[in-house]
């Protein structure tokens, strides 16, 4: 029947049957029994006929609206249905933790493009909880965390492992030092994340453990403000290592120094989805160019 709508369109939008037979390819006297087979299936007359000019019913008017929305609906299936024959994925929602967007998303969402150039990438940004309950909700498809996490209904899959780093310009007197602690951070100016985001309370919770009172001269949820501001204000960030692009040290104008007590804010960022195997293709796609980025060189 939804090919005789489109029959019984043609007719309408044409205003004639001889026109409409010629832009269908049918003879005039077929395309009259398609229309009159039409009317017979559906129990109603589409027309008024007066001579050979046709003139709609009322219900043919509601016939027409509904052959358009068929014809509408159906574009729209073949073209998302193209995509699928052609390997492309669809749409597909990424949720980031603040930190995983400066440090990790670069890179992965380079390569997913770059192997899915048609493909469509919505990005979701909040806090570690946030991004958590957007995925465990079904707001976002698939997740980037900076931490591990256990949550009922959720895949955890750990990526790589991250730590904070001592960051100053190459000229800071602090890399004249041949070994440092945390005790040589204490009234030391600094820039430090913003409040209330994970890695800042990861660095609080170790200034706390170790007695360290260091000058905090500006708080910035900006990884690459901090960079920036550092040689300026001839300050010292702690920047998680995953971030310290070769391209920032050698020849960037600065350098990453060790702390051994650094060592204890190491974190495992990983990728979470919905465990219960309902992936679309476009996330499933998403998932292993992830693992394909973070992983490979693992194995």
């Amino acid at each position: 029947m939804f090919d005789d709508l489109d029959i019984f369109a043609a007719v309408v939008e044409h205003s004639s049957l001889n026109r409409a037979s010629r832009q269908l390819n049918l003879s005039q006297p077929a395309l009259s029994r398609k229309i009159s087979k039409l009317e017979e299936r559906l129990g109603v007359s589409l027309f008024n006929r007066f001579g050979k000019r046709l003139e709609l019913t009322e219900v043919g008017r509601l016939t027409y609206t509904y052959a358009l929305e068929q014809r509408l609906q159906r574009s729209k299936f073949l073209e998302a249905l193209s995509k699928f024959k052609e390997g492309e994925p669809q749409l597909v929602t990424l949720g980031a933790s603040l930190t995983t967007l400066q440090t990790t998303l670069p890179p992965l969402v380079n390569a997913y493009m770059e192997k899915y150039p048609a493909a469509e990438l919505k990005l979701i940004t909040g806090r570690t909880h946030e991004i958590v309950s957007s995925v465990s909700e079904g707001r976002s498809d698939v997740g980037i965390v900076a931490s591990s996490i256990q949550e009922p209904g959720l895949r955890c899959i750990p990526l790589f492992e991250d730590q904070l780093r001592l960051v100053v310009s190459e000229h800071h007197p602090l890399t004249l030092s041949a070994k440092l602690t945390m005790d040589d951070l204490s009234r030391l100016p600094m820039i430090l994340f913003s409040k209330g985001t994970w890695y800042r309370r990861m660095t609080d919770e170790l200034f706390q453990r170790c007695g360290t009172d260091p000058d905090v001269r500006m708080e910035i949820d900006s990884f690459e403000a901090i960079v920036r501001l550092l040689p300026t204000i001839k300050a010292a960030a702690l920047l998680p290592k995953s971030y310290l692009r070769p391209e920032l040290l050698n020849g960037g104008g600065l350098v990453s120094l060790h702390i051994k007590e650094l060592e204890q804010t190491q974190r495992t960022t990983c990728l979470i989805y919905p465990g219960n195997g309902g992936l679309s293709t476009a996330s499933r796609c998403l998932v292993q160019v992830t693992e394909e980025v973070f992983l490979t060189d693992q194995e």
